[in-house]
C-alpha cells in the first residue's frame, strides 16, 4: 500500500462511513480589506465525505455561495481529525434535482436528527455544494506521521504541494 492510499484509508476511517463531519470551510471574501488584499472568512458546516469530495447542503443565496461564484478555491479543516487541504467548490443545483437523488438520500441520512428542521427542501435554493479536495495533509500520531497528499495526481507529495 502506497503512503497515498494509506491516507485515503485515514481519512475514510475518521471521516467516512456516513458520518456527519464538521468541518471549518473557507473561503475569500468578496470586498478586499482595506490595504487592498483579499481576506479570507471562515465558518463552520456539516459535511458528508465520500471518495475525496466533502458534501454541504446549504442555501444558494448564503455568503459562502455568493463568494465560492467567485472564485471556487476554498480551504477546509475537519474538526478533531487532523485533516486539512484545500479544494474546488461547485454548486451542484436543487436538493430535490433528479441527479442529486443519490447523494441526497445520503445526505438526509447522515444528518437526520436536524435535517428537516434546517433545511427547505421545497425551495429551490436549499442546494448541495460539492467540495472535490485537491490537496490535503492528514496527521497520525500527533505528528508522528504526516499524509501530504496530492488528490489531484493521486500520489503522496512533499507539503501537499501539487505538482
Amino acid at each position: 500500500m502506497t503512503k497515498y492510499e494509506e491516507g485515503l484509508q485515514l481519512i475514510e476511517e475518521r471521516c467516512g462511513n456516513g458520518k456527519d463531519n464538521i468541518i471549518a470551510l473557507a473561503t475569500i471574501a468578496l470586498e478586499p480589506n482595506a490595504d487592498g488584499s483579499p481576506r479570507p472568512y471562515v465558518r463552520e458546516v456539516d459535511a458528508l465525505y465520500e471518495d475525496g469530495v466533502f458534501y454541504i447542503v446549504t442555501w444558494a443565496k448564503s455568503t459562502k455561495m455568493q463568494q465560492i461564484a467567485q472564485n471556487p478555491e476554498v480551504a477546509f479543516a475537519v474538526s478533531g481529525q487532523w485533516f486539512s487541504g484545500n479544494g474546488v467548490a461547485e454548486n451542484l443545483g436543487w436538493v430535490l434535482d433528479p441527479k442529486n437523488s443519490s447523494i441526497r438520500a445520503k445526505l438526509r441520512e447522515a444528518f437526520a436528527p436536524w435535517y428537516d428542521s434546517a433545511n427547505d427542501e421545497n425551495d429551490q435554493n436549499c442546494v448541495i455544494l460539492a467540495i472535490r479536495i485537491t490537496r490535503a495533509t492528514v496527521i497520525k500520531d500527533h505528528g508522528a506521521v504526516c499524509y501530504h497528499m496530492d488528490f489531484v495526481n493521486k500520489v503522496e507529495t512533499e507539503e501537499g504541494r501539487i505538482r
